[in-house]
C-alpha cells in the first residue's frame, strides 16, 4: 500500500503533495514502482496533530486526486474517519476505507455497509492530538486484540461481511516504542484473528527513537521493520517507499521459496 498524504502537515511528507497534480503524480509514481494499492489521506494523523479538518476541507482536497486518478489499475484506499468523506469517496469510486477510528464515529458503519467496499480497522488510543502524552496498558497485545475483534464484530453485526475487513494494530497510535515492538512481537496473534493484517512502520518515529535518524533518513529502519513484520503475518504493507520495500520483499520471499 503506497502512501500519498494530500495534506499540509504530516509527520514525513506533510505538503509535499498538497497540490492535486503533484498527488496525482506521486500516485502514478507508486503504481509505477510496484503498489498495489494506493491510500489517499487528506486530513493528518500525526502525533500532536491540529484540530481536526473540517468535511468541506477534507472533500476540497481530497475529490479532485481521486477523480483525478480514475480509472489506474490498482484499487485506491482513501484514510479518513469521517463518514460524510466515506460516502463521497466510495461515490468517487474509492475501494477501501482506511479507518484510523475503527468505524466508531456515528454514521460510518452504515456508509461502509452501504457498499461493497473493504475497510480497514485501526486500533487508536486516544486521539491524534493527544495518543503520545502517556500511552498505558496493562497488556498491550491483549487489549489491542480485543479491540479489533469487538470492531470486528461490529462490522459485521452492521452488513460488512468478514472477507471485506483488514486490521490494523496502529503501531504509533497511542503506544511507547516498546509497546510497538510489542505488537511486531506478537503480530502472527492479529492474523490468527481470521483478517489480513496491515502494518504501517514506514518513517515512523519509533524507527527514529531506535536510530536516531529523522524522519526522510528512516528507509533502511522502514524496510527491516517491514520486513519483520511480513515475516510476522502482515498481509498488508502501507510504506512510503515501494521500490525499495518490494525489493526487499523479493529477497525474503526468494529465500521462502526455496525452503
Amino acid at each position: 500500500m503506497g502512501v500519498v498524504n494530500i495534506t499540509p502537515d504530516s509527520f514525513s511528507d506533510g505538503g509535499s503533495f498538497l497540490d492535486a497534480s503533484a498527488a496525482i503524480a506521486h500516485a502514478h509514481r507508486l503504481i509505477e514502482e510496484g503498489a498495489d494499492l494506493v491510500d489517499l489521506g487528506a486530513e493528518s494523523s500525526r502525533p500532536g496533530a491540529a484540530a481536526a479538518v473540517g468535511v468541506d476541507e477534507e472533500l476540497r482536497r481530497l475529490l479532485p486526486v481521486l477523480q483525478g486518478l480514475r480509472g489506474v489499475p490498482v484499487p485506491l484506499s482513501v484514510d479518513t474517519v469521517k463518514p460524510g468523506v466515506i460516502r463521497a469517496a466510495l461515490a468517487e469510486g474509492a475501494s477501501m476505507i482506511n479507518d484510523i477510528n475503527a468505524l466508531r464515529a456515528p454514521g460510518a458503519l452504515a456508509a461502509v455497509a452501504g457498499s461493497d467496499a473493504a475497510v480497514c480497522l485501526m486500533h487508536m488510543q486516544g486521539t491524534p492530538g493527544t495518543m503520545q502524552r502517556h500511552p498505558d496498558y496493562g497488556d498491550v497485545v491483549a487489549e489491542v486484540k480485543a479491540f479489533l475483534q469487538e470492531r470486528m464484530r461490529a462490522a459485521r453485526d452492521a452488513g460488512i461481511a468478514p472477507a471485506r475487513i483488514v486490521i490494523d494494530p496502529g503501531f504509533g497510535f497511542g503506544k511507547t516504542l516498546q509497546h510497538n515492538l510489542e505488537l511486531l512481537r506478537h503480530l502472527r496473534e492479529f492474523a490468527a484473528l481470521g483478517a489480513p493484517v496491515l502494518a504501517g512502520w514506514s518513517r515512523k518515529s519509533s524507527l527514529g527513537q531506535i536510530t536516531g535518524r529523522p524522519a526522510a533518513e528512516r528507509l533502511a529502519a522502514s524496510i527491516a521493520a517491514a520486513l519483520i513484520a511480513a515475516q510476522n503475518g502482515a498481509g498488508v504493507l502501507r510504506v512510503h517507499d515501494v521500490a525499495a520495500t518490494r525489493d526487499a520483499l523479493a529477497v525474503f520471499a526468494a529465500v521462502e521459496k526455496s525452503r
